[in-house]
Formats: C-alpha cells, sequence, structure tokens
C-alpha cells in the first residue's frame, strides 16, 4: 500500500457487521423510547448488573443483536452508518495478521475496539496508529517492515521498504532539467552510464605572440587591422600599409600615402585578394594585394574614411562627414548612392552575412540598419549613450546584431533586425571598442578600453564569462578573426599586436592555414 493510498471501502463479509447494519433504522435516536424492545422487556433488563439475568432474557438480547442471523446472499443491506472495513487492509505493512487472535493481558482488545477474534492485533494496530499520527515522542514503537523481493524474468530485485509514516503528505521537490529527459542524470537508464560533465573550455590567459607595430594610433574612430580569407594581416601604420603573413611570417610594405596623407582604415575584400584603404583626405584606395598595385583611387567623402566594410563587389565607407558611400568597384562612377542619417561620424560598419543589411554606428550614439537599396535607414536604434563603433553580425542565427558603446555606455546590445526588437543588454564595465562573433561556436568577443583594457569571451546567449585576457598597457582599439575561426589579434595605443588562441576548432575541418606556436616570441611587424 503506498503512501498516499486508502484501503478499499467495501462491506465487511463478517456476520456481526452485516446483521448490526441490518438491524438499526435510518435517522435513529438515541432516546430510551426509540430502541424498539419487546413489549414484555424493560430497559432495566438490559443490564448486565441485574441480578434477574436470566437466560428469557439473554435469548432476547441474542436476537436483538443478531446473534447466529445469515442473511440471505441475494439481500441486498442498506446503512446509514459507514463502517469501515478491514478485509481490504494490508497488514502485512505493519507485520500484523488481521486474524491474530492471541489474548494479551493489558487488554489491547478492548482497548483497540472489542473487535470479534482481533483483541491483540487491533491493539497493535491502535497503538501503531497513534505512533504514525502523533509521532515517535507517543511512546510507541512502530514495528519494522522486513525488507521485501519481487521477481522479475526469474531475477530477484529488492524493493525498499515503503515509509512507516503513512499519513505524511509528501512535499514536492524541485526536479532538475535533466530528469524530465529520458536521458537525464537523475534518473539513468539501466545499463546506460551517463557520461560525465563536460568541463568548461579553457582559454590560454596570455597571447602566443607579439608584434610590435610602432606609429600605430590610438584613435577610437579608426580602424587600422583586418585579417583576410587568405591569411593575411593587414596593418595600416601611420601614412603606410603592412601586410603580415601568419603562414610564413613575412612582412610586405604595400603601400606609402607620403607625408600629407594616412591611413584611417583597412578592410579586405571577400575573396581575399584586393584591401581597401581609407585615408585622412577623404579617398578610398584599392589595391591588388598579391602585385602591390594600386588598382583605383574613389572620392567622394570630404573628411577622413574611418569606416570600410565589403559585400560581394559593393564596398561601403563612413566617413567624418556624417555620410556613407555606396561603392560599386565595377562601375566606373566613384559611388553609386549616398546613405544619409547620422548625425556626426561614422566609425562603425557591418555587413550581414547574407549581405542584406548594413549595420553603422557613428559617435551620435546612434546605430542604423539598413538595406540593399535604401537611402535612408530602416531600422534606428537609440538605446545607446556612447558612440557606436563596435558592431558584430551573429553567424549563427539569421538578424541577430550586437552593438557596444563607448565609454559613457558600456554595454553591450542584442537586437533581432528581423522582428525590430531589443533582445537584451549587457554592462561590461569599460568602454566596447570592438565585436566579433566566432564562426564555430556560439561565442563572442569583446574588447575594451576605458579603464580596464581588457578583452572578454562571452558564451552567448547566456553572456557567462569564459576568459577575460589582459596584456595591454592601452585602449584594445583594433581586432580582426583569423580565417579559420581559432585566433584573433588585437590591437592598441601600446604599438603592439598580441595574438591570443581564444576559440575552438571547426568540427569537420583542418584548417592547414592556424598560426603555429613555434613562432612564439616578438617581433616586428616593420
Amino acid at each position: 500500500m503506498g503512501d498516499n493510498q486508502i484501503p478499499p471501502q467495501t462491506p465487511s463479509s463478517s456476520s456481526e457487521n452485516r446483521s448490526s447494519i441490518s438491524r438499526r433504522p435510518p435517522f435513529s435516536s438515541s432516546t430510551s423510547s426509540e430502541l424498539n424492545l419487546p413489549p414484555n422487556m424493560s430497559r432495566s433488563s438490559l443490564s448486565l448488573e441485574n441480578p434477574s439475568f436470566s437466560s428469557s432474557n439473554s435469548s432476547h438480547i441474542d436476537r436483538m443483536v443478531g446473534v447466529g442471523y445469515h442473511p440471505s446472499p441475494s439481500r441486498t443491506i442498506y446503512s446509514d452508518r459507514f463502517i469501515p472495513s478491514r478485509s481490504g487492509s494490508n497488514f502485512a505493512l505493519f507485520d500484523l495478521s488481521p486474524s491474530s487472535a492471541a489474548s494479551s493481558s493489558s487488554g489491547a482488545g478492548a482497548e483497540g475496539g472489542g473487535g470479534s477474534g482481533g483483541g491483540d492485533g487491533a491493539g497493535t494496530y491502535a497503538n501503531l496508529l497513534k505512533s504514525v499520527l502523533f509521532g515517535p515522542d507517543s511512546g510507541v514503537v512502530s514495528p519494522l517492515t522486513p525488507e521485501k523481493t519481487s521477481t522479475l524474468d526469474g531475477r530477484s530485485i529488492q524493493l525498499s521498504p515503503p515509509s512507516r509514516n503513512i499519513f505524511r503528505y509528501k512535499t514536492e521537490t524541485r526536479q532538475s532539467m535533466y530528469s524530465l529527459s529520458p536521458f537525464g542524470f537523475d534518473d539513468a537508464l539501466p545499463g546506460v552510464i551517463p557520461s560525465p560533465a563536460k568541463a568548461p573550455r579553457k582559454v590560454p590567459r596570455s597571447p602566443y605572440k607579439v608584434l610590435d607595430a610602432p606609429a600605430l594610433q590610438d584613435d577610437f574612430y579608426l580602424n587600422l587591422v583586418d585579417w583576410s580569407p587568405n591569411n593575411v594581416l593587414a596593418v595600416g601604420l601611420g601614412n603606410c600599409v603592412y601586410l603580415w603573413n601568419a603562414c610564413s611570417s613575412k612582412v610586405t610594405k604595400l603601400c606609402d600615402l607620403g607625408v600629407d596623407d594616412s591611413v584611417c582604415s583597412v578592410g579586405w575584400a571577400n575573396r581575399g585578394t584586393h584591401l581597401a584603404v581609407g585615408t585622412n583626405n577623404g579617398k578610398v584606395q584599392i589595391w591588388d594585394a598579391s602585385r602591390c598595385r594600386r588598382v583605383r583611387t574613389m572620392e567622394g567623402h570630404r573628411l577622413r574614411v574611418g569606416a570600410l566594410a565589403w559585400s560581394s563587389s559593393v564596398l561601403s565607407s563612413g566617413s567624418r562627414d556624417k555620410s556613407i558611400l555606396q561603392r560599386d568597384i565595377r562601375a566606373q562612377e566613384d559611388f553609386v548612392s549616398k546613405l544619409s542619417g547620422h548625425k556626426s561620424e561614422v566609425c562603425g560598419l557591418k555587413w550581414s552575412y547574407d549581405n542584406r543589411e548594413l549595420a553603422s554606428g557613428g559617435n551620435d550614439n546612434r546605430l542604423f540598419v539598413w538595406n540593399q537599396h535604401s537611402t535612408q535607414p530602416v531600422l534606428k536604434y537609440c538605446e545607446h549613450t556612447a558612440a557606436v563603433k563596435a558592431i558584430a553580425w551573429s553567424p549563427h542565427l539569421h538578424g541577430l546584431l550586437a552593438s557596444g558603446g563607448g565609454t559613457a555606455d558600456r554595454c553591450i546590445r542584442f537586437w533581432n533586425t528581423t522582428t525590430n526588437s531589443h533582445l537584451s543588454c549587457m554592462d561590461t564595465g569599460s568602454q566596447v571598442c570592438n565585436l566579433v562573433w566566432s564562426k564555430n561556436v556560439n561565442e563572442l568577443v569583446s574588447t575594451h578600453g576605458y579603464s580596464q583594457n581588457q578583452i572578454i569571451v562571452w558564451r552567448y546567449p547566456t553572456m557567462s564569462k569564459l576568459a577575460t585576457l589582459t596584456g595591454h598597457t592601452y585602449r584594445v582599439l583594433y581586432l580582426a578573426i583569423s580565417p579559420d575561426g581559432q585566433t584573433i589579434v588585437t590591437g592598441a595605443g601600446d604599438e603592439t599586436l598580441r595574438f591570443w588562441n581564444v576559440f575552438p576548432s571547426p568540427k569537420s575541418q583542418n584548417s592547414d592555414s592556424e598560426i603555429g606556436a613555434s613562432s612564439l616570441g616578438r617581433t616586428q611587424i616593420r
């Protein structure tokens, strides 16, 4: 019998119970005039202490209480009283026998209800019930239930003894999420060994390579580092652009703009063969990296070009003149459209992975989203309270956009551009300079400036920190990710480039373009 189960209340088959039910009329009163005694019997004759008690009177009493009465099996018995039946009780649960007739000098039969044929057992049952209801302090020790065994296909299975406190409700406990699964850890299947909990991935806390980058500018609004799909790193240093081959560690000087100009942004085309260079004079140059030859120079901006973003053959450039120019390098014109909306310098530009949406951030604390044909932003987000330079599209979920604010904001915000909704916000405690999403796992990395100059690896969507990397002594203003998605490079005003292994390798790819640990050490990029 389970803890919450109640024995079935079926009518008793004993003749004593049946006769008492059938002989008592419904709605009976307790007055002496309603005892329904025979005419020749007085109330005093019923007293057991009456010396005039005779056998004739005894026979009347026997007939009244129904001694020797056997009802017909086909007769239905009705009653206004509820008399619980013990025929369905599980006495074996308490190591008792319902037919126990052993006499006891303690008078348990009278105390337990004076049942016919169940004196000592009923007394023990009453004592046990008292212990269960009022606890062990009542002075009654409950009998222990022996453990039982059951067989299943010939195998012996040990059953745990049921709780003795059968009238207490069990409180619900909060189950873990895994206990609801058929393969959960709480209720493991027979013969199935659950796998141990996966240890958190360890991210090395120090860079495996450091490059000197003299004249790397400490300017929040510039974008001077980019990593090509061909595993070549482009860095703008002063008025020059240098290329560093990650496979061979070879350094090549791509161009020199002269003393009257300087590099403000660099951006690799999708194929990795051509590099766009934005200058302080408002021009955009296209260079063939393999030949170190300038292919084209495009104008249109009045002030410096601090942000570049490629989408197939279309190049977007953002300037301090508050405008964004769309340039098709296949067309003869310098630009095919002009996007207006920002009220200050455009410092962040990123195309989505499907090349359908362009996100832009500005020094006006605004984040805008444009489509391929719009000249006005289709989505406007104004929640940031500082300049928005850090922008990253998720490669795992369509329409998921992350953005970071400057010193007065310090927050990373997430947006769903499909539903035009703000998803979440995380206060990082420092100026957010850059964001990049891992292609291999659902994680992202952020670089920071004032005041901690740290690099943080986040797990999305919980935004739990996997690692906090330190080493730069200035704001970590520049960030790029390797083509295999495992390594990031960071640049700062301390004139160093640092390489970190932060993301795991792709599960189905063995990249031959990894930067090996054999290239440890500090070298100079020029």
